[in-house]
């Protein structure tokens, strides 16, 4: 269960995606690796373990073989952010007695689960300084606004599927009327500066409500933001174990997947191919050798899977349903919404076979597209065999989700034993694990 509480630590430092990363980067730097710059020059040597991050909110972790030469590269992706409330650079909605919060979604929630919650803000400020600007991380880490619902007897048809409108229902109240222009004046000390020297922010509201383990047997926990920390933390917790063999093994953890990852830190962008091409200049190997460890290459892209709901199993395929505590998820899709194939499939069943993690297999109903996530777009920029994996869980979304206490330690083992094997293509379509 310690593994859970760690998670639930996590989650806890990680309000929005810059605070998940930078909690990544201090859990690496303490177990040895070495933050390097993309705008610095790289010396690497066999063994080393090395991290680098794109504003703020990615991060690439690796471990270099021990040879310092560049076979190929076994990578395990997942992203940083989850759906909240961006808010906008003129933050305050007042009137005579109310201050409320301007503020739009970011990613597809379920709005109703954000009502009547304890709320926070946390992102990030670029400040104006003697030499010229910085971004400083800011978390206020206390209970700060609430999305009041209305009360029922003022709205009779909330329980017969009532349409919210964004602009009207999800506004956050901050504060009475004496609290106007409070809201910068707070970050601004938040951040140890002068409100005048805030020059643009980056802001959410996140969900306070510290996560809980639950159930019989404590057979549950809940928390926000699982999907999905909770693959991000199992592939952190498994880059730290992975050894210096013949292979480079990379974490990487995108910003921006649940608004389509088409940003400069998002699958979509170069990051990935950028830090490989890097790792294999710093080795000083040819083009042709670069291209050559790239088409050997393997990635697993983890997000988590939907659990079978227990009150509407109908929402689930007949026979490819899955369950909490049951094992790692392995998901696919016809329309190419997640990556995995026979080949992919197979390498990573024999992999976990033989470490003895159980496996479960997802696929949408056939009516039913889902949801899709990092894999397939992170290939348009890597071009290598992916398979999508995930832990099921229920209320995807939510500003309040469920998973299963087991599978934390399902998953962080499937990846340990990724990094582990040895993963290699003697020719297209044969393989050796």
């Amino acid at each position: 269960m310690q593994d859970v509480q760690n998670l639930l630590n996590f989650i806890g430092n990680s309000a929005t995606a810059f605070q998940a990363v930078e909690t990544a980067k201090q859990m690496l730097i303490a177990s040895g690796f070495r933050v390097l710059k993309e705008t610095s020059p790289w010396q690497l040597v066999g063994g080393g373990k090395y991290l680098v991050t794109r504003n703020q909110s990615s991060l690439i972790a690796f471990v270099m073989p021990d040879n310092g030469q560049i076979d190929h590269f076994q990578i395990v992706a997942s992203h940083s952010d989850s759906p909240m409330f961006k808010i906008k650079e003129h933050p305050e909605l007042t009137s005579d007695k109310y201050v409320r919060l301007d503020v739009e979604g970011y990613g597809g929630m379920i709005m109703s689960s954000w009502f009547d919650r304890p709320l926070s803000v946390a992102g990030r400020v670029a400040v104006r300084t003697a030499t010229g600007i910085e971004t400083r991380l800011v978390d206020l880490k206390r209970d700060m606004a609430v999305i009041p619902n209305v009360a029922i007897h003022m709205n009779r048809d909330i329980n017969d599927g009532y349409k919210y409108q964004a602009n009207v229902d999800l506004m956050p109240l901050w504060g009475d009327g004496k609290s106007k222009e409070s809201f910068r004046k707070m970050i601004a000390s938040a951040v140890s500066a002068e409100e005048k020297d805030i020059l643009g922010t980056d802001l959410y509201i996140y969900n306070r409500m510290p996560g809980t383990v639950w159930g019989m047997d404590n057979a549950y926990f809940s928390a926000p933001r699982i999907d999905n920390l909770e693959c991000a933390f199992s592939s952190v917790e498994a880059i730290q174990h992975a050894k210096a063999q013949g292979h480079c093994d990379v974490c990487a953890v995108f910003d921006n997947e649940e608004v389509g990852s088409t940003t400069r830190q998002g699958a979509a962008s170069t990051f990935l191919r950028d830090v490989l091409t890097r790792i294999m200049i710093a080795c000083h190997q040819p083009e042709e050798e670069q291209l050559r460890a790239i088409a050997g290459s393997m990635m697993v892209s983890a997000d988590n899977a939907h659990a079978t709901h227990p009150n509407h199993g109908e929402y689930a395929d007949p026979v490819n349903q899955v369950y909490m505590n049951e094992g790692v998820v392995v998901k696919f899709s016809a329309r190419q919404k997640y990556t995995t194939d026979a080949v992919s499939c197979s390498i990573f069943q024999a992999i976990c076979q033989r470490a003895g993690v159980p496996l479960q297999f997802f696929a949408n109903r056939s009516d039913k597209p889902g949801g899709s996530t990092l894999g397939n777009i992170s290939d348009t920029q890597v071009s290598i065999p992916t398979l999508d994996i995930g832990l099921a869980q229920l209320a995807m979304h939510s500003a309040f989700e469920t998973a299963g206490t087991h599978d934390l330690q399902h998953m962080i083992s499937a990846m340990k034993a990724f990094h582990d094997a040895d993963i290699r293509m003697t020719e297209d379509g044969k393989w050796t694990v």
